[in-house]
Order: C-alpha cells, then structure tokens, then sequence
C-alpha cells in the first residue's frame, strides 16, 4: 500500500503514520521523517516551492516503487508540500512500515535521498524584508546521499 501525495495544505504526521499502520497486525516497524522549512539564521521569511504537476507525483511514485522493490514493505506514505512554506512549518513527510526497522530506515531514508534529488520541485527565498532571494540550488551532498542507493540489494554503497 502506497500512498503519494503533492498538496499546498499542512498535515499532521502523527495522524499520517498511525493511519499506515492502523489495523495492521503485521507491522512490525515505522520509520518516518518530517521536514521543515529553517529560518537560515532569521534571514529567511519562507520558501515558495514551485512543482511540475503530475510529473512530481509520478516520480515520488517511481521512487517508492524502487523502495517496494528493495525491500519488503507493507505501506508507504510521501507527502511533499508546494506553495508558500514559513520558517517552522512542514515540508515533506515520509513514512515506511515494514515487519522489521532495518527495511523501515533505509527505504525511509533513500526515499528522501531522492526526493530531494529527483522530484521536481523548485525553492524559491523569499528574505525578511520580502524580496525574493533567487532559487535555491542544490546541493551536492544531496546528490552523494543519493548515489550511494546504487549498490546492490538495496544496501547503501560504502562512503563516498
């Protein structure tokens, strides 16, 4: 059971790893994370992320299939938000269950490695006074994080 969602409004990660796991007696993991928008030392106001439509869906979905097929996964959730996002407010959520945690963490873990890499969505800063600060680009510890999914089984490569 996957779930991918791209949405302008907030959600509640408590609620979103419970419904994963809900009823299910098979369960044996959760694995999540919650990312959240950072001030950059108060001269961040928010981040306006721009997405291409179904195209974002379509590779988070490509991506926890990847997962799916690395690892035995009961459930998958990847919410990813667009639109004006403030310091201390959510930005994306993953959650993976699993029968046990090793599967959980790492396909937890390499989902965001990706997403952050191969989802297509755009940051934009906006600065205290409320002047766009120009697009954020990325980095290039993302893309290490990211490469070492390409070993074998599953497992992450050795360091880079």
């Amino acid at each position: 059971m996957a779930t991918v969602r791209v949405q302008r409004d907030d959600f509640d990660p408590g609620a979103e790893a419970e419904a994963l796991a809900r009823g299910r007696t098979d369960v044996g993991a959760l694995a999540s994370f919650v990312g959240y928008c950072r001030d950059e030392g108060g001269g961040l106001a928010a981040l306006e992320l721009e997405h291409y439509s179904g195209m974002a869906e379509e590779e988070i979905a490509l991506a926890v299939r990847e997962a799916e097929a690395r690892w035995p996964l009961i459930g998958v959730t990847a919410i990813h938000r667009h639109g004006r996002i403030k310091p201390g407010e959510r930005i994306v959520f993953v959650a993976v269950a699993a029968a046990h945690r090793g599967a959980a963490f790492a396909a937890a873990e390499m989902l965001m490695d990706y997403l952050k890499t191969r989802a297509p969505f755009w940051k934009r800063a906006i600065g205290v006074e409320g002047e766009a600060q120009g697009w954020v680009e990325a980095k290039a510890d993302d893309d290490l994080s990211a490469a070492r999914w390409s070993g074998a089984n599953g497992a992450p490569q050795s360091g880079p």
